[in-house]
């Protein structure tokens, strides 16, 4: 029994040891944790009652992230500048928190390594809200004159908060207006998919996928009879409203400014249960997307 204690015992001990080493930084001696281990490490420990984090390069130089208080009492958020020089990628956004850095270091050292696995990544989703306009010829619907009219809407993204997240969902409302020589009206919702083939932190181009819509349309039909020998000119207002799994398909991509995104898409490139009408197809827009 004494002999099995003795196992465990040691055994805690050396689980331990390997999950705290000792390093000596600034002649200082600090029993630090390996929170992220890669092309960079990330170190911490709570020291003296204090957070305290460190990074590791690869040829064993030791760097703490520091966040002092100047002379006008607010904080210098040095460890910024010390992540920005490590790894050339803007980190105004990272937190001095243990999450905020592993999700970053994490993301650095998948870009730099391609075998990097990122292990234990806790990610929460976050909400995007979208304001667009454009101009498209409404590529599926019948428009013999290929008249491009105004549209706009707005969306509402759901995104991963991990930076290396390549995915995206997205529900969208769109208005298209009528023109004088093409009267034809709809309101579009519909439920879609991105995904983000390039994926940086300053930009990503992606393409999507719409494959459920709820349409409503109006239009107006022209004849012409013939009553006794005079035509007779008549208009008629038609609506409809349809639910479809259209499936199609579009490129995109969101530039980085200030705190959301200019969006640049090309959409309804083609469909694979809708129909194309023979004209090229005319479907842009630009938006701006806002973090909630």
């Amino acid at each position: 029994m004494k002999k099995l204690i003795f196992i465990l015992i040691s055994m805690a001990f050396s689980g331990f040891a390997f999950a705290q080493q000792t390093y000596t930084v600034n002649n200082e001696t600090l029993e630090l944790k390996t929170e992220v281990e890669g092309n960079l490490d990330l170190l911490w420990n709570t020291i003296d009652g204090r957070y305290r984090y460190f990074i590791k390069t690869t040829d064993d130089s030791i760097i703490e992230l520091k966040n002092t208080k100047g002379t006008d009492k607010k904080f210098q958020n040095e460890y910024q500048t010390t992540l920005n020089t490590l790894t050339n990628t803007d980190a105004s956004q990272v937190k001095l928190t243990t999450y905020s850095l592993k999700q970053f270091i994490n993301t650095y050292n998948a870009q730099a390594d391609s075998s990097y696995i990122i292990s234990d990544a806790k990610t929460k989703l976050k909400l995007r809200l979208g304001i667009y306009g454009g101009a498209t010829n409404n590529p599926f619907v019948e428009n013999p004159n290929n008249e491009t009219v105004p549209f706009f809407g707005s969306e509402l993204e759901v995104v991963s908060d991990a930076l290396t997240s390549r995915h995206a969902g997205f529900l969208s409302v769109k208005y298209g207006t009528e023109s004088d020589a093409f009267k034809y009206t709809s309101t579009q919702i519909a439920l879609g998919y991105r995904y983000r083939f390039i994926n940086k932190t300053s930009f990503n181009i992606y393409g999507q996928t719409k494959f459920a819509s709820l349409r409503w349309s109006n239009t107006t039909v022209t004849s012409v009879t013939l009553v006794d020998g005079v035509s007779v000119i008549k208009t008629e207002d038609v609506s409809s409203t349809a639910f479809n799994t259209p499936l199609t398909f579009g490129l995109g991509a969101d530039i980085k400014l200030g705190k959301g995104y200019v969006s640049l898409v090309y959409d309804s490139i083609f469909g694979i249960f809708e129909d194309n009408q023979d004209n090229f197809p005319i479907d842009f827009a630009i938006g701006y997307k806002f973090n909630l």
